[in-house]
């Protein structure tokens, strides 16, 4: 069945239904998400999205905070680009509907780790699922947005694979995806395709991201032969709540921001020999602290303690993470959190320009999925969900452009082919591979790296792929096998990124190369698919 639009958006986050809410004013728009719409990274962000929106803040701030938090390899003029876009992206979603948290006729603007100043907008402490509801209902009522939930992308539909042209003559066209409810691949055709699919925390045993994000968005564009930056950089968020029955749940970093304090559990508070910001230092900091301190003491977990802070306002601040929190038995107005850190953020991703253009033509990348170059090495805080909305707005205005301009014919894409393969009954190769993947990523490619452990991870990587390369062609498709491929090639990317890398810097860190190196390590990682 073929699906045609003049745009088709691969995810329903922030960046994709803010870029389809604006695009739909232009033409069609086709939206793929592989859960229900609301099911992405968005919806789970506590913290909030940072914003120059006082008189005691300034652009110069934010930009300094960045640039240092990156670590050296910000492209300083989409750091400051985004910066000064900020405040009106921020109007434009409170226009859509998104309902900030006040302190009476002011925003209430809270601070995080790395910020200079207080620059959060916040929706109590479950920002991401206030701008998901606002954004969802106005796509709903859009009449040029089609919405198909259940639906995983499988790859990108391009010139090169179906009419045999050279990769210089390569467009991307659209996409294949499962219908999963359906049990049926789909054909959607599109002038403009556009990658908001999220990021790829799935890749680690350890995660506080949620399950759709495994890395399906970066694979089918290294596939099709985009080219994909700093895959070394994944962010692990520090504290993210310890107990058995909690499924990865983040604990905000706005609770630090707030005063809370990392401790051992004999009660020493440790940051403050780690970093001169303490419990504020950026998150790569954070993390390698807290490992160190796991990894010494032999504990499994540190503690986060805000009980100095008076009950009521702990309470109110945060009344999610403090309702969650007590449904595990524990009263975080009264106890320390055992926390851990987990994978949060990837850094890299599909390389774009200012207007999220990849290098294949008429492919664009917005939001986790895309490396802009704002992040560099380490993300600050609460910068995501900026970016992700600023280049929604770019990438709108290029995209309508370049659909004017376009001439394409899209009648002649042909439809999935399923050859000879039948269903499998043998669905444990899949869970198998999947568990070894993210634990050898999660020991051997984690926050702590040697090149013997990553000699090691591309070894297995290596095997592991032969078997799923073999399995996925035999058997019909299925959303476990297409998520099970799309995290081993994001896990081969995030090694090889990592070998390349002779240094230390953000998040990436290497026992072998402990020190930042400025003279021949201050760039980007570019790897592309060779055919």
């Amino acid at each position: 069945m073929r699906i045609e639009s003049d745009i088709l958006v691969i995810g329903s986050g922030i960046a994709g239904l803010s870029f389809a809410l604006q695009a739909a004013n232009h033409g069609s728009v086709a939206i793929v998400t592989k859960r229900d719409i609301s099911e992405s990274a968005t919806k789970y962000a506590q913290g909030g999205i940072a914003t120059v929106f006082s008189d005691e803040d300034s652009f110069d701030a934010h930009v300094e905070d960045t640039l240092v938090a990156g670590a050296g390899i910000c492209h300083e003029d989409v750091v400051r680009m985004v910066v000064e876009e900020g405040p009106q992206t921020i109007r434009n979603l409170i226009e859509w509907g998104v309902k900030f948290t006040t302190n009476g006729k002011d925003y209430d603007l809270t601070r995080e780790g790395g910020h200079s100043a207080r620059r959060i907008l916040h929706a109590e402490d479950i920002t991401g699922r206030e701008i998901e509801r606002a954004l969802v209902e106005a796509v709903q009522q859009h009449p040029n947005i089609q919405v198909y939930e259940h639906h995983i992308a499988i790859d990108l539909i391009t010139d090169a694979k179906i009419r045999r042209r050279t990769m210089k003559q390569n467009r991307c066209l659209g996409a294949y995806a499962l219908d999963i409810n359906g049990n049926r691949v789909r054909t959607f055709s599109s002038k403009v395709t556009l990658l908001a699919s999220g990021g790829a925390g799935k890749v680690y045993l350890y995660t506080c991201n949620p399950d759709v994000a495994s890395g399906d968005g970066v694979a089918m564009a290294y596939r099709a032969g985009a080219t994909i930056a700093n895959m070394e950089f994944m962010q692990f968020h520090p504290t993210t709540l310890f107990h058995p029955q909690a499924k990865s749940f983040l604990i905000s970093e706005a609770v630090r921001g707030e005063g809370a304090i990392l401790r051992r559990r004999d009660g020493t508070a440790f940051m403050p020999k780690y970093h001169k910001l303490k419990d504020l230092a950026p998150r790569d900091i954070v993390a390698r602290a807290i490992d160190n301190e796991m990894k010494t003491s032999g504990d499994d977990c540190v503690y986060l303690d805000i009980t100095h802070e008076p009950a009521d306002f702990v309470r109110t601040r945060f009344p999610n993470i403090y309702q969650t929190c007590m449904e595990f038995g524990l009263d975080m107005t009264k106890e320390w959190l055992p926390v851990v850190p987990a994978a949060h953020y990837l850094c890299g991703g599909v390389a774009v320009n200012t207007n999220a253009e990849t290098d294949l033509p008429g492919l664009y990348a917005i939001g986790e999925v895309a490396c802009t170059g704002l992040h560099g090495a380490n993300r600050l805080a609460s910068n995501s969900l900026l970016e992700a909305a600023v280049y929604a707005g770019r990438a709108f205005k290029h995209a309508t452009e370049t659909i004017k301009a376009l001439e394409s014919d899209l009648r002649d894409i042909p439809e999935w082919d399923s050859g000879t393969a039948t269903n499998s009954d043998e669905m444990v190769v899949v869970s198998q591979n999947w568990d070894e993947i993210r634990r050898f990523m999660s020991n051997y490619v984690g926050i702590v790296r040697t090149d013997k452990r990553l000699e090691r991870a591309m070894h297995r990587i290596k095997l592991i792929q032969a078997e799923i390369d073999e399995y996925y062609w035999n058997f019909n498709i299925t959303s476990d096998q297409v998520e099970l491929r799309n995290i081993a090639t994001v896990a081969e990317m995030i090694v090889t990124c990592a070998q390349m890398r002779k240094e230390s810097r953000g998040l990436h860190y290497n026992i072998d190369y402990p020190e930042r190196d400025d003279v021949n390590c201050k760039k980007d990682t570019f790897i592309k698919k060779q055919f």
